[in-house]
């Protein structure tokens, strides 16, 4: 261990040299954590978990959420915001606050509104579906009426509420148009250069990303919201034991991924504190129902979640920090539907996968990140899945490969099985419930290639419906639809628990995992 940590010190040595770092460290806070999901630093594309929590940083959205607080929209760049029922179409207008500055100095005005939002649909990213298939809006839809003033037309098919909530996703993220089209290539509306620079009006610009190392973003000098720190680094340190020695020493201020065991140590020691927050995401395994599959039989699923034994992975691996979920709207949102329909029951799988044509079981590949899975290794939650299946003759061969390459992977629909975990894009049930049911959204169910009209219709209409009482109705039918025969085994709900060192002060996590760095600063 005293190699491991003078490995490190060492490392964090030449690092900071080379990099210009070397400098107070009150004014710069090293995040370490598993950031190797991290694709790019685009708003119009980035759709991972490190993705968000870098771009929520260095742009700002129309409207966002303060702190903790996930229910009242707050002001962003937009002042303040109306929205018009025409009839045939919502309008929803925003004011724009004049004087907020990108990091180049040019102003924030509409038409870099307008061509954000017709920029992310353009692209076709991962998150563009939000804009193209919730709010069902198309290039066109966002004009501006005079610099300050903006309106986006919705149809009658989509929810104008949904619509303002998602804006405060990453695809929300309004980009500097000037300085965009500046970097742009063949066409390309700037994503390559995109990709590890910034042009944003955050607290933060985009310094330096060096791939599996560490990102590095600075104070940006014509920012709205200053920060109270200088320099944020957010280093990659993947395992647990490496980013506990970083903590001891001093090497790093937060550490994201320690195991349970760890945190019992570190609780009690005055040098340090933990903060536990709410989580919206959602462990599960993602099963390919695609035609030859032999996911594709709905009993052959319905094996696969009576197999796992949720218990001993909530209790036995996480020591008990996380919630048992089965359905597909997390608890914490308007929706969820509590039910545990399956118990452990390895006897009632095997006979499943006999009926479905299985007795003796098959062998498939099991595709797993090499990362941290809600505090402990993948490879550990995946051996423990292997075991539960291998038990009732379902051989999974587990390939483990960097979180970047199983999205990509998963996203082509190239897996049989997959380990993976989801959060809402934005904080209403629609944002899982449209991408987990809906194959038209190209998400979830598209990667799963499970395709039902039942299960679409009902997030449709469960989205566009006003009154509570029939909107819970319908999200009943729906999670219970998907909980008996979609291509998903929810694992648990975890909860959110970074270790932070006692000087470190303003850290807060919201629920949507979102870390606002101006906020934070150290003694």
């Amino acid at each position: 261990m005293k190699r491991l940590a003078s490995w490190l010190t060492a490392l964090l040595v030449v690092i900071f040299a080379g990099s210009g770092l070397a400098q107070d460290r009150t004014s710069t806070l090293i995040y370490g954590g598993d950031w190797s999901d991290l694709i790019t630093l685009d708003p119009g594309v980035s759709y991972e978990f490190t993705g968000g929590l870098v771009t929520d940083n260095l742009y700002e959205t129309l409207v966002k959420f303060e702190g903790t607080d996930l229910s009242t929209l707050k002001p962003g760049l937009a002042e303040k915001w109306k929205v018009e029922n025409l009839g045939t179409s919502w309008k929803v207008i925003f004011n724009l606050r004049k004087g907020a500055k990108f990091s180049t100095g040019r102003e924030v005005t509409s038409k870099d509104v307008v061509y954000s939002f017709d920029r992310a649909i353009a692209l076709k990213g991962p998150g563009s579906f939000l804009f193209t298939e919730v709010a069902n809006i198309k290039q066109g839809s966002t004009k501006a009426l005079d610099p300050y003033t903006v309106e986006v037309t919705l149809p009658k098919t989509a929810s104008p509420q949904a619509f303002l909530n998602l804006l405060t996703f990453n695809i929300g993220g309004i980009v500097d148009s000037e300085e965009v089209k500046a970097h742009e290539v063949a066409g390309d509306f700037g994503k390559a250069w995109l990709t590890d620079h910034s042009a944003g009006s955050g607290p933060f610009v985009a310094v330096r990303w060096e791939r599996n190392s560490q990102v590095v973003l600075e104070a940006n000098p014509n920012a709205r919201l200053k920060p109270k720190l200088s320099r944020i680094v957010m280093r990659y340190i993947q395992e647990p034991a490496a980013q506990r020695v970083a903590l001891e020493s001093g090497e790093i201020d937060i550490a994201e991924n320690l195991t349970p065991e760890m945190l019992k140590a570190f609780s009690t020691n005055p040098k340090f504190k933990i903060y536990k927050s709410d989580n919206l995401r959602l462990r599960y395994l993602g099963m390919n129902s695609g035609e030859g599959s032999p996911f594709a039989d709905p009993r052959v699923r319905q094996a696969v979640r009576y197999a796992v034994n949720q218990d001993e992975i909530i209790n036995g691996l996480l020591l008990g920090a996380a919630k048992k979920v089965q359905t597909i709207i997390p608890a914490g949102l308007f929706g969820h539907n509590p039910s545990t329909y399956y118990k452990y029951d390895p006897a009632l799988a095997k006979r499943l996968l006999a009926a479905a044509g299985y007795p003796n079981g098959f062998t498939f590949e099991f595709l797993v990140s090499t990362a941290v899975c809600d505090q402990v290794p993948c490879a550990d939650l995946a051996a423990k899945i292997q075991s539960d299946l291998a038990k009732v003759g379902l051989k999974a061969e587990i390939k483990a490969i960097a979180n970047a390459e199983v999205l990509k992977t998963y996203r082509a629909q190239k897996h049989q099985m997959v380990l993976v975990a989801w959060s809402p894009d934005f904080p209403d049930p629609d944002g899982n419930a449209t991408p987990m049911s809906d194959y038209a959204a190209k998400s979830l169910a598209y990667r799963n290639v499970w395709q039902n009209q039942t299960a679409a219709k009902l997030a449709q209409q469960a989205a566009l419906e006003a009154e509570p009482g029939k909107r819970a109705a319908l999200y009943k039918i729906l999670t219970e639809l998907v909980l008996k025969e979609g291509p998903y085994a929810i694992l648990y709900q975890p909860a959110n628990i970074s270790t932070l060192s006692a000087s470190v002060e303003g850290f807060v996590r919201n629920a949507q995992n979102q870390v606002r760095f101006e906020n934070i600063s150290k003694k």
